[in-house]
């Protein structure tokens, strides 16, 4: 698999629904950093004007899926990627744009290693959703494993 943003971004649109529901736009994809952007739309507005709490969720958690699709998509064949547990602090008001920049907190070898040695592996996915202004609006982490097929 290649590590170029239309196999990742088309992948992760493919296989998530929800991303395409709040029309996520993939504006970087790559094994080493993911970057998702949420469209200001009023369907998906909050009771203060500004992106829901619930869109800024699914915007930070498809950033970290489209990492892991990139950094571990050719392990595919022998690990399921799944979402263990999420953290999410929002930290200031989110109006307008937002975007989220999602970064592994493991080096992928360290990761594929454990997998080598017959365990399951797990690793955080740190994201940043930021406004337009580059403020940070919320952090997020989200601790990812590779399940080992059966």
């Amino acid at each position: 698999m290649s590590d170029t943003l239309p196999n990742i971004g088309e992948m992760l649109l493919a296989t998530v629904p929800m991303a395409k529901t709040l029309n996520l736009e993939v504006v970087e994809a790559t094994a080493e950093r993911a970057v998702l952007r949420l469209p200001d739309q009023k369907d998906f507005h909050n009771h203060v004007g500004g992106p829901h709490a619930g869109a800024m969720f699914t915007l930070g958690e498809s950033a970290s899926g489209a990492i892991v699709i990139g950094a571990f998509g050719d392990q595919m064949g022998r690990a399921v990627p799944l979402a263990v547990k999420a953290e999410i602090g929002y930290k200031k008001l989110a109006m307008g744009v937002v975007t989220a920049t999602a970064t592994l907190g493991r080096t992928k070898d360290e990761v594929v290693a454990e997998l080598d040695a017959g365990q399951r592996p797990e690793f955080p996915v740190h994201i940043a959703i930021t406004r337009e202004d580059g403020a940070v609006t919320g952090e997020m982490t989200i601790t990812w494993t590779l399940r080992p097929n059966s």
